[in-house]
């Protein structure tokens, strides 16, 4: 079977290097596996959208030395067969009336700190009409196997409760989106940032929902800032664009991203270090971005 792994930016601002340590390891996992990598933009978040950031994003994914097979897949040009995949979810959704607030966060991918609390079931036997659906999630722990952190067990009943998968049948929610376009892509890998994790429990939960099995997880230790929070638009000398106004060579921040990872040192590009690649080689620990690794880069 042909390993099929994806880069699924958010155009919600610049690329930043812990992006980018994220996307290398996924590129890197399929490419060492000889495998087929797709470029996938996840832009149903309307309102934390930027204008101009998709070709920006884009260019600044082939600088640094990124390529992937076929066309770039745009989640917001897809809702037609969101609509087909939601119709599958038929006797295991139910309308929901509930606060608006957690429909919109329901939108994005959920990250450290911004998980939403647990539903208690207040339109359970709600007939109807309301303002999103929801998943309806059995009690008891789900386990999967996660390639870097190993068995996770996960009571998604328990954590977050039933949880929203589309606002209407075309606009799905986050959890929704991802399970659909990685069916319809044929995506076999999922390589991703670790706040993540709760997330793979509620996506299993849709994969099963629809008879289908799901692709394999790993999860890389995110890149954060020294007050343990994920890198963001605060973060802005570690962006790409940044560093490349700067006049930082693709090849310095590769070699450095590679160093972080546990690839050895040195310039480098991602097509050089697929002989590289091994996840027994990759570290298991989030890296702080000091000012000194900060400093690094440049």
């Amino acid at each position: 079977m042909t390993v099929v792994g994806r880069l699924a930016p958010s155009p919600t601002g610049s690329l930043h290097v812990g992006n980018v340590r994220t996307f290398l390891w996924a590129w890197l996992s399929a490419r060492a596996q000889g495998g087929r990598v797709l470029l996938r933009v996840e832009d149903l978040d309307t309102p934390r959208l930027r204008e101009g950031v998709v070709p920006k994003m884009i260019d600044d994914l082939r600088w640094l030395g990124f390529d992937w097979d076929g066309e770039v897949a745009v989640q917001s040009e897809r809702r037609a067969y969101y609509k087909e995949v939601f119709a599958r979810l038929a006797g295991k959704v139910y309308p929901c009336r509930c606060t608006r607030g957690d429909i919109a966060a329901a939108q994005s991918a959920p990250h450290d700190g911004e998980q939403e609390p647990r539903y208690p079931g207040t339109c359970r036997d709600f007939p109807g009409p309301g303002i999103a659906w929801r998943l309806r999630v059995e009690p008891g722990p789900l386990d999967f196997e996660d390639r870097v952190f190993g068995k996770q067990s996960i009571d998604v009943a328990a954590t977050v409760g039933d949880f929203v998968v589309a606002k209407t049948p075309e606009q799905p929610a986050y959890q929704l989106a991802v399970v659909a376009d990685d069916l319809q892509q044929g995506v076999t890998e999922v390589v991703r940032g670790d706040d993540l994790i709760p997330s793979t429990a509620r996506q299993i939960l849709l994969h099963r929902a629809l008879g289908e099995t799901p692709p394999a997880y790993a999860h890389v230790p995110l890149v954060v800032g020294v007050d343990g929070k994920r890198l963001a638009k605060r973060f802005g000398d570690a962006q790409i664009a940044t560093l490349r106004a700067k006049g930082i060579p693709p090849e310095r921040i590769i070699g450095v991203l590679a160093d972080w990872t546990g690839l050895g040192s040195g310039d480098a590009t991602p097509a050089c270090l697929v002989p590289k690649w091994s996840w027994d080689k990759v570290s298991r620990e989030r890296i702080v971005l000091t000012p000194e690794r900060l400093a690094a880069l440049g």
